[in-house]
């Protein structure tokens, strides 16, 4: 079968999972894609040469189609995405002496963001100085789920707390070495932080807010446009190589390709932790996420357009753009699911018929309206028992506004 060369750029991080088996199971060959791989360093190297088209796809974080539509990029380019690359996956991690005064604050150690995030504030009261958190990237869910859980939990972004940026692989020797307390992170950098720092996860995105995207395939609206056919085969492989990856037979493998050093470069074992939900937290202590990452099940690789929304909620919150029903529609377009749902339309799977869903009301799983017949969703709360309905966007803004 011929095919066709597409550049797709990623960084080592585990939820680049399904755009790697997708080169190195087949999927994408299979439905007509010579599938390029390019390995980069940092997000906003991703961003610059995304835009520029350095690389017809990349793994992208959630937000960052969003992020350079609105035009909070240096180089502002109109950003899509068709597919989302799993749920879930990241964690917030922080270093033994942090730890070590949270526990004795109150922190159970059972990865529960509330009582995790309480003890935390508690901390923060006591320092005599003021701690300093990593992000992988400004415009991140990474970022925004940090400032939501740290303001939920009585502690102010910024004024209490210092948020820097660092590339994903770099966290864990910043938190070695002292220049950071703590970092939000996808896998392995987590685990890698507990093995070779002894760092402890306090917390999960799974406990933050369930059933969460994080990472999606982003390229250019204009390239989208070009080349409608080229999107709909990579939509394809991608869900194709979730299928795969979901089935438990499968983990070993997934690991073992992810762990190559054109990949992760990182032990076996290690990345394979998040890929079962069997998670060393540190301290001897091991927990099991049944949701910590999820690439496939419950539509976890469908773009629904709420989630865009909540993430422009978020940029609003936290002062990088202005409320506006001209600004909210950009971000809403940014999540393709039409594109998802003609993708798919061949192989006669179930997909969501609508385009937006509440999120922070179920929590158990259930069942939702789909073509090609139903979908069973997971649970979907956020850990303070908000609701987010895009359908009331401008009061959720207001109600999230951060207080002085």
């Amino acid at each position: 079968m011929p095919t066709t060369h597409i550049t797709a750029g990623f960084l080592p991080l585990l939820d680049s999972v399904l755009l790697v088996l997708a080169r190195e199971k087949g999927f994408a060959e299979a439905q007509g894609l010579d599938l390029h791989l390019v390995r980069e360093t940092s997000w906003a190297n991703i961003r610059d040469r995304a835009a520029i088209g350095h690389f017809d796809i990349a793994q992208m974080l959630a937000p960052m189609p969003l992020a350079a539509s609105l035009g909070l990029t240096p180089i502002a380019t109109p950003m899509i995405t068709p597919v989302v690359l799993g749920l879930g996956n990241n964690a917030i991690t922080v270093s033994a002496d942090l730890w070590k005064a949270m526990a004795d604050h109150g922190a159970p150690g059972d990865l529960a963001a509330g009582p995790a995030g309480a003890a935390l504030a508690k901390v923060v009261a006591a320092s005599s100085h003021k701690l300093r958190f990593g992000v992988v990237h400004q415009t991140s869910s990474h970022n925004y789920e940090l400032r939501y859980w740290l303001s939920a939990s009585g502690i102010m972004p910024d004024r209490d707390i210092e948020i820097v940026v660092l590339p994903p692989p770099l966290l864990p020797d910043a938190l070695g070495t002292g220049g950071i307390d703590g970092y939000c992170v996808g896998e392995p950098w987590n685990s890698i932080g507990v093995a070779t720092k002894g760092a402890h996860i306090a917390t999960v995105k799974a406990s933050i807010w369930q059933s969460s995207p994080d990472k999606v395939i982003g390229m250019r609206a204009t390239w989208a446009s070009e080349n409608p056919e080229l999107v709909s085969a990579m939509v394809r492989a991608i869900y194709l190589a979730g299928t795969w990856c979901t089935d438990p037979a499968n983990h070993a493998e997934a690991a073992r390709i992810m762990a190559a050093p054109a990949y992760l470069n990182a032990d076996e074992a290690i990345v394979g932790r998040a890929l079962t939900g069997m998670l060393d937290i540190g301290g001897g202590m091991v927990r099991h996420v049944s949701d910590y990452f999820i690439p496939h099940a419950g539509a976890a690789n469908f773009p629904w357009k709420s989630h865009a929304l909540w993430y422009y909620s978020q940029m609003v919150r936290w002062g990088e753009v202005s409320a506006s029903a001209a600004h909210a529609e950009i971000a809403a377009a940014c999540f393709r699911s039409d594109l998802y749902r003609t993708a798919l339309a061949p192989l006669d799977v179930a997909v969501p018929v609508a385009d937006n869903k509440t999120d922070g009301t179920r929590n158990t799983t259930g069942t939702i309206a789909a073509q090609n017949g139903s979908l069973t969703m997971g649970p979907d709360l956020f850990f303070d028992g908000q609701v987010f309905d895009p359908d009331a966007l401008d009061a959720y803004i207001a109600s999230q506004r951060p207080t002085a």
